[in-house]
């Protein structure tokens, strides 16, 4: 069996959805991967046929034990990549994973050694996510809270962020939120906007955006 980059961004792209707490069907992969209906369809059909998916009744997909090693071997890659272009080479922490996207399919087993004596293992990727699933509920297990669920007047700093929508990467970078930065809840506007000083600034930002923010409140 062949495994191809295209298989392999299917397989991940299974894991990350379900690391995001979304129920993964087809229309699911086509949105996360902008791909057409089709091109989904023939994937699905591979991957079952390869044994690395399974299919529900109801058009939910799961990972195989086969699949899920794949999907697991390119986080951890893709991980890996994103701490070295931070750690090592200085890129800027909304940039990597757009970065890390493109290397993770061509990293040979020995470098990816050489990665984890260089950096070691267990910390966190540089928007604080971990390397393999962890879903919303974990985070809340954890005493982790969406920055738009901070109430008024409380003090939180942000731990995470979703990062594989690099237009609000840069957004967030621009106004000072990424991990490590202490906010604090000013308001919650009616317009579906909040009110929040970073630093010694006040800025605005939507509360869909903020859902994609993980915050841990400051004792």
């Amino acid at each position: 069996m062949k495994i191809t980059i295209s298989k392999e961004n299917y397989l991940k792209t299974i894991a990350e959805a379900e690391g995001e707490g979304e129920p993964v069907i087809a229309a699911t992969l086509a949105r996360w991967l902008n791909v057409s209906a089709p091109a989904v369809t023939m994937a699905i059909r591979r991957l079952k046929r390869d044994s690395l998916i399974r299919v529900r009744r109801d058009g939910q997909l799961s990972l195989t034990t086969s699949g899920r090693d794949i999907a697991n071997r390119l986080l951890h890659r893709h991980h890996l990549i994103e701490r070295m272009l931070t750690e090592i080479f200085g890129m800027e922490w909304y940039k990597v994973h757009d970065e890390a996207e493109q290397l993770e399919h061509a990293v040979s087993a020995d470098f990816e050694r050489r990665l984890v004596e260089k950096l070691g293992t267990g910390e966190a990727c540089p928007h604080g996510n971990r390397v393999e699933r962890d879903t919303p509920q974990e985070r809340r297990n954890r005493g982790w809270r969406p920055l738009d669920e901070v109430p008024p007047e409380s003090e939180a700093t942000v731990v995470s962020v979703f990062e594989r929508d690099r237009r609000l990467l840069e957004y967030l970078h621009g106004i000072g939120i990424h991990p490590g930065a202490v906010v604090r809840m000013l308001a919650a506007n009616y317009d579906d906007t909040l009110t929040l000083r970073v630093g010694r600034k006040p800025v605005q930002l939507g509360k869909s955006a903020a859902g994609k923010v993980w915050v841990a409140f400051s004792a």
